[in-house]
């Protein structure tokens, strides 16, 4: 409802000084709406650059204290786990996942000995960072099993909550295995263990520089879409989220980000319930590059940022996160 006219009323007037443009904003950012992805790669004192992905690196265990305090710095209050795993312990069924030694298993428990519970830590619940195919789950005639995917995700979640793992986010988008693993952490005694559910995740072109980042990229088999979400679909998204909630998740992911805000909005609006974003690798190496290149300006980083608050995102997982404190001041 528009009340007033012009001349009397004048919206610009409002607009004119800074300080009267911060009364009147709508929506704000800070550092306890972000999530950092880390990835990690084996070995010893190393830090090696994504090429795809610029200023994002992929960490060994023991040079992970630079990005925890980089983070911590920040304010961030989580930060979320990726493993590079060698294409050696790598197999059809992706057994490395269920090992615990893996790299994300030693992340956890490097990151909660060293600062304890200063810095919230979540676990990605997928097979394809350890599939020699490059799928989510068990593949047979390419199409990606559910009910024996579920059995090994159910495994993996249990795995990372006794290494410590604070939030599990299943990423794989199988039917009915966000059910599974509450009542598998429950029986295990981890009521208190959060569940993120990639409840709307799409199968997007804008992952491949993550992939790149995992190293799934090369050896994916076809692609995703007999799982991941069609991206002409809305309303599906609907239905992907209430049964996730009905299963037991406490949040909710929409991903990617800025092709989904009508999505980010139409979940929050109808759950009511703490809906997160990713701002996934392709949507930041494209803002990255068009930045170094001098081809858009570098304040369209918060202008994006913002757009997942207006929308709706109570948190917005991005590779940003690492330099917010900088970025919204």
């Amino acid at each position: 409802m528009i009340t007033g006219n012009y001349p009397n009323l004048r919206l610009r007037r409002s607009r004119k000084n800074n300080w009267s443009r911060k009364l009147i904003e709508e929506n704000t950012l800070s550092s306890n709406d972000f999530i950092l992805p880390i990835f990690l790669i084996d070995g010893k004192n190393k830090k090696q650059e994504v090429n795809s992905m610029p200023d994002v690196y992929r960490y060994t265990v023991d040079r992970l204290d630079e990005i925890i305090d980089k983070s911590l710095k920040n304010k961030i209050p989580m930060v979320a786990l990726f493993p590079y795993t060698n294409p050696k312990k790598k197999n059809k069924i992706g057994s490395e996942a269920l090992n615990e030694e893996n790299l994300v298993c030693k992340g956890i428990r490097y990151i909660k000995k060293r600062y304890k519970n200063k810095i919230g830590i979540m676990c990605d619940v997928a097979l394809d960072p350890y599939t020699s195919h490059g799928h989510d789950g068990l593949l047979k005639s390419n199409y990606v099993l559910n009910d024996e995917t579920i059995e090994i995700l159910i495994k993996q979640s249990v795995l990372q909550a006794e290494m410590g793992c604070d939030v599990i986010a299943p990423s794989d988008m199988m039917d009915g295995r966000v059910g599974k693993i509450r009542k598998a952490l429950d029986k295990n005694g981890f009521h208190l263990v959060q569940i993120l559910s990639y409840a709307a995740k799409y199968a997007s072109s804008y992952y491949g520089p993550f992939r790149d980042a995992v190293g799934s990229k090369k050896l994916l088999v076809g692609d995703k879409k007999n799982y991941q979400m069609d991206y002409r679909n809305r309303s599906e998204a609907l239905r992907e989220v209430a049964l996730d909630i009905k299963e037991g998740a406490d949040m909710v992911m929409v991903k990617p980000g800025l092709p989904y805000l009508d999505v980010i909005k139409a979940v929050k609006e109808n759950f009511k319930i703490p809906v997160f974003a990713y701002q996934v690798s392709g949507e930041y190496s494209l803002i990255s590059n068009g930045i170094k290149k001098g081809i858009i300006n570098k304040e369209i980083i918060l202008e994006t940022l913002m757009s997942f608050k207006r929308a709706g995102a109570s948190a917005i997982v991005t590779y940003y996160a690492d330099r917010i404190k900088k970025i919204i001041s």
